[in-house]
């Protein structure tokens, strides 16, 4: 049997130890907007984007070996993450006090520098992508560019935040609930973890079919990960999740529990898992790090 604890452990080392490498030096000036860089990006987490992007890397090449290549991809796309971590904590949005367990990154280093460790992570996203990649042919690397400025962009994690957003302030309430919502969760969330998995995918030269597999997974998975969030923000244990619960609810925002209600928010995450399972039915024992993803997904706490 596949250890899934033992995997997710292995490339959670293998991400950090990358990404402590890869980032500008807290002594590098400007210092301090560099320690804010590293505090969220270094702040751990589940890793789960880098980890999709190598796993899918796997699944198509069938060599764990092949897929540690795409380890400066991994580490962009945890940037593109953690600069949407820190934005959402501002008090302009989510307005919270704590990440991982430690104070966010506005409390510690202001709003200001906040704002600007998030730009920079934004960008620096791009400077590894276009650095970093470099024995991979053109034509792939432009592409992932491609795929991860749209997950990133107006029609993807960003396009989500703001209909996310506006829906909270009330400032655009006359659309369907259920159509807001499935955009919500697809862009805000989705867009990112699709690209994650195919970055992998397509570094490791997948062919149509197999790219076409993993686009369908990752969609599922994707979805019912936000789903899992929402339910999570009601029943959730504050210390495992490092933050607090409540927070949906008291916002105002448009979650599935609000939508569907608690029991079928739950069948909706089971029925979508088994989908992203079914999808890579195509592929070997190279997938089973995908198949055990969402087998874990379906009982995160965290």
């Amino acid at each position: 049997m596949f250890d899934l604890s033992s995997y997710v452990q292995q490339q959670a080392v293998l991400v950090n130890a990358a990404l402590e490498h890869i980032l500008p030096s807290p002594e590098q000036q400007p210092a301090k907007l560099h320690t804010a860089m590293r505090y969220s990006l270094l702040a751990g987490g589940k890793r789960l984007r880098p980890i999709l992007a190598l796993a899918a890397a796997q699944a198509v090449s069938d060599c764990d070996s092949e897929s540690k290549k795409v380890l400066p991809a991994a580490c962009a796309l945890e940037c593109i993450h953690a600069y949407s971590l820190i934005h959402d904590d501002l008090p302009a949005m989510d307005d919270d006090d704590w990440r991982r367990g430690i104070a966010t990154n506005h409390k510690v280093f202001g709003e200001g520098m906040a704002i600007l460790a998030g730009d920079a992570l934004l960008t620096y996203c791009f400077e590894i992508l276009t650095q970093q990649l470099a024995g991979y042919p053109p034509e792939l690397v432009l592409q992932v560019i491609a795929e991860v400025a749209r997950a990133a962009g107006s029609q993807g994690m960003v396009g989500g935040q703001a209909a996310d957003i506006l829906w909270e302030k009330n400032q655009e309430r006359g659309g369907n609930p259920v159509e807001v919502l499935d955009y919500i969760h697809t862009h805000k969330t989705g867009a990112l973890i699709i690209a994650s998995v195919r970055t992998g995918a397509i570094l490791a030269e997948a062919d149509p079919e197999q790219l076409t597999a993993l686009t369908a997974y990752a969609k599922c998975l994707g979805l019912a990960f936000q789903i899992t969030d929402d339910l999570l923000d009601i029943f959730g244990d504050e210390t495992k999740l490092g933050k607090k619960v409540g927070q949906d609810a008291a916002l105002g925002k448009l979650t599935y529990p609000a939508v569907y209600g608690v029991a079928e928010s739950k069948h909706q995450v089971k029925r979508l898992l088994s989908s992203a399972t079914q999808h890579l039915r195509c592929f070997g024992a190279g997938a089973d790090p995908l198949r055990a993803l969402a087998g874990y997904l379906a009982e995160r706490e965290y």
